[in-house]
């Protein structure tokens, strides 16, 4: 049905012109008789044009534009032929000026021709670098563009959204590539963290079924250090269980909320008893956000960031905890004066079971961090890590608000 559309609306076409020629005589003043004489002309003529169109609607289905435009100039010097050798039989005209008449027909259709094969080769050449480009793009070659074709608008379009498609496809893939070689490294790193508690759970375990180790103190170690592991087994496991459940989308669907200072201090209750017993100080300072309202989501970003600080100070240091309303955005910053970050660990410090220098390194997973910034992140804010080796480290957190 589509194939036949346009066979239909020439068609329509052609109708429309007969019966317009009709009524253009008739205004004109001609007699009846002479109406009759052009219609009998034109109803033959219709038909033929109809079976004309037919054909070449078969025949030019797989031509190209060019052809397709030269076929279309030279039909209509056929047609105009022919009606004037219709004329010329008819004795409407002498000879001599069918004659005339004709030269004049060829040497439009030569015009026509020469018209259609200028006006096609923008066009021709435009629609060769399209399906040049597609081509290579189907090849998996997403650097190819079509860039400016100085063709039709409409062919301008068609390219600009090409090349736009190919850009959409370029960043796609970019991001699978990362996709892929985080989730290869998380992998990696997962079964690095696992092997070693589970190595320890194992000889353990065995030592106490093979009866190699009897004696009570000997046997309360092992327990120890066997719930030792498994303390850090089920820590990793949960963390590992939360990184992946956090969506952007639930997050922003989430209607709880909480008041920034009772998020700092719930934070601030998690570290007080090791920074107490490292003889450490923990400053708070709200400078007029107590009542903003955030997500509760925001407690266990500080409390990660806190923990690393109270691990990473050493005794008689100081880990303070900042909060301000600035603007439209929430600022959080945890600062501490241990030994800091080395440059080049600073661009790395999120990135999941990212181990810094020895000085940083904790009996962690290696997620807190990393969980951290998908949380911030899926709060349409940002974090971000500053230090200087030896003079301790600061992070900050940017929460619209």
């Amino acid at each position: 049905m589509r194939r036949l559309r346009p066979l239909v609306i020439v068609v329509g076409l052609c109708v429309f012109g007969a019966l317009g020629t009709m009524a253009v005589g008739a205004a004109l003043g001609m007699h009846a008789a002479d109406l009759a004489t052009l219609a009998a002309y034109l109803l033959p003529a219709l038909a033929l044009t109809v079976l004309a169109i037919a054909l070449a609607n078969r025949l030019l289905a797989n031509v190209s534009l060019r052809q397709r435009f030269v076929v279309i100039a030279v039909a209509g010097t056929v047609v105009s032929l022919g009606n004037l050798f219709a004329l010329t039989r008819a004795m409407a005209i002498t000879q001599h000026d069918a004659t005339l008449l004709a030269t004049l027909l060829l040497y439009a259709a030569a015009t026509g021709v020469g018209a259609a094969v200028a006006v096609s080769r923008s066009a021709a050449a435009g629609l060769g670098r399209l399906s040049r480009t597609a081509q290579r793009l189907g090849e998996g070659d997403l650097d190819a563009r079509v860039g400016s074709l100085d063709a039709e608008p409409e062919l301008e379009e068609l390219a600009r959204t090409m090349d736009e498609m190919a850009d959409r496809l370029r960043s796609a893939q970019e991001r699978e590539r990362r996709a892929e070689a985080t989730r290869n490294d998380l992998i990696t790193a997962v079964s690095h963290d696992l092997r070693t508690p589970l190595a320890s759970l194992r000889a353990m375990v065995e030592a106490i079924d093979e009866a190699v180790v009897r004696d009570p103190p000997t046997l309360g170690r092992y327990a120890a250090e066997m719930r030792r592991s498994v303390s850090q087994l089920s820590a990793m496991v949960n963390d590992l269980f939360e990184l992946v459940q956090i969506d952007a989308g639930a997050i922003e669907a989430e209607t709880a909320r909480a008041r920034v200072h009772e998020v700092v201090e719930r934070a601030i209750a998690t570290v007080e008893v090791p920074a107490r017993d490292k003889g450490l100080t923990l400053v708070r300072e709200i400078d007029g956000a107590a009542d903003v309202a955030c997500s509760p989501r925001l407690v266990r970003v500080l409390q990660t960031l806190l923990v690393n600080a109270v691990r990473h100070t050493p005794a008689d240091g100081t880990v303070r905890v900042e909060a301000r309303r600035t603007g439209g955005s929430l600022e959080l910053t945890v600062q501490d004066t241990g030994a800091g970050i080395l440059p080049a660990d600073l661009a790395r410090v999120f990135e999941p079971f990212f181990r810094a220098d020895a000085a940083r390194s904790g009996p962690g997973a290696g997620l807190g961090l990393a969980l951290a910034k998908r949380i911030v992140e899926a709060l349409g804010g940002r974090i971000e890590a500053a230090s200087e080796p030896t003079r301790g480290a600061r992070f900050a957190v940017s929460i619209p608000v």
